[in-house]
């Protein structure tokens, strides 16, 4: 069984499900209100671990009863949990999510203690991280912890995923050990200045990422597909068309499941994408984040 490893974030997700957005100064009412389980990083873990990976988290909570549930919910997954700390200060992380009626949403999260991950934390899953097939990060913790992360894997031979999100300036050295970078299109915009408009801009932002020191570039574009740009090619990957009911969860179950199946050398990459994006499409139809990611049985019956 591969094995993937996934440092990131653990979340109390809450949802207001609106009809619009409002307007700056506006208030409006929400039709409805729910809390789950979340996380990026904990959403990607519960995408890879349903989709056949053995899974192991690194993380941090906060000490409190949100903290405690958020573990039960990835050792429900089978996932190990044995590197998520608690830290005596900080809270729990939160994602409070607006989502209106065409299944579109907005987020604003609150780090906690997903900022307080400790370098003896990631020494410590050294071991775990060298025997993985992929090592994973997104940005809702400490940039500095997935260097040190993506270090220790760089140097025992792991790939190293990241997935830039909420997006903001990456320090080149971090750059250089990344395989494979993973933004949406907003990220994508914010990370290299180029907007995705065409063909030419897709090719423009791969050789902008080149030009950071990462070869390999997927970029997810929504009902537009996926982007993927390598060394030596380059293809834009058609989205299945379904009715999105809720987007929360659709680039964590990409990620996840991209990574349960991709293997190391990247070689069965397009059937690798293709799986991950058939995941995604059945995310979206399904409200909430955890709840909504598909097993793999889910996958091979659609």
């Amino acid at each position: 069984m591969k094995q993937i490893t996934i440092l990131g974030s653990l979340n109390i997700d809450t949802t207001l499900k609106i009809d619009r957005f409002p307007l700056p100064g506006e208030t409006v009412e929400a039709i409805n209100k729910s809390s789950t389980a979340g996380g990026k990083g904990a959403n990607q873990a519960v995408a890879a671990a349903r989709l056949g990976a053995k899974t192991i988290f690194i993380g941090c909570v906060g000490r409190d009863s949100s903290g405690e549930y958020l573990i039960e919910a990835l050792e429900e997954e089978g996932i190990d949990t044995a590197n998520i700390l608690h830290d005596e200060e900080a809270g729990t992380g939160t994602a409070n999510i607006l989502l209106d009626e065409a299944g579109q949403n907005s987020i604003v999260i609150y780090g906690g203690a997903n900022r307080k991950l400790t370098s003896a934390q990631i020494q410590a899953a050294a071991g775990q991280i060298a025997t993985s097939e992929f090592l994973v990060a997104q940005f809702e913790t400490s940039t500095a912890m997935t260097l040190e992360a993506f270090k220790i894997a760089h140097q025992k031979g792991v790939k190293t995923i990241l997935n830039p999100a909420p997006a903001h300036e990456i320090a080149p050295e971090l750059l250089r050990v990344t395989d494979l970078i993973v933004p949406n299109e907003i990220e994508s915009r914010l990370l290299t200045g180029i907007e995705i408009t065409n063909q030419t801009s897709m090719e423009q932002t791969a050789a902008a990422f080149r030009k950071m020191g990462v070869n390999n570039l997927i970029i997810t574009l929504g009902s537009r597909g996926v982007y993927y740009a390598g060394e030596d090619q380059s293809v834009l990957m058609p989205a299945f068309k379904v009715k999105a009911v809720d987007t929360t969860a659709a680039g964590d179950t990409f990620i996840g499941a991209l990574a349960a199946k991709l293997n190391s050398d990247f070689s069965n990459l397009a059937e690798a994408i293709k799986f991950a994006q058939k995941a995604s499409s059945i995310t979206v139809q399904r409200l909430g984040a955890q709840v909504a990611i598909p097993t793999l049985a889910e996958i091979e019956e659609n």
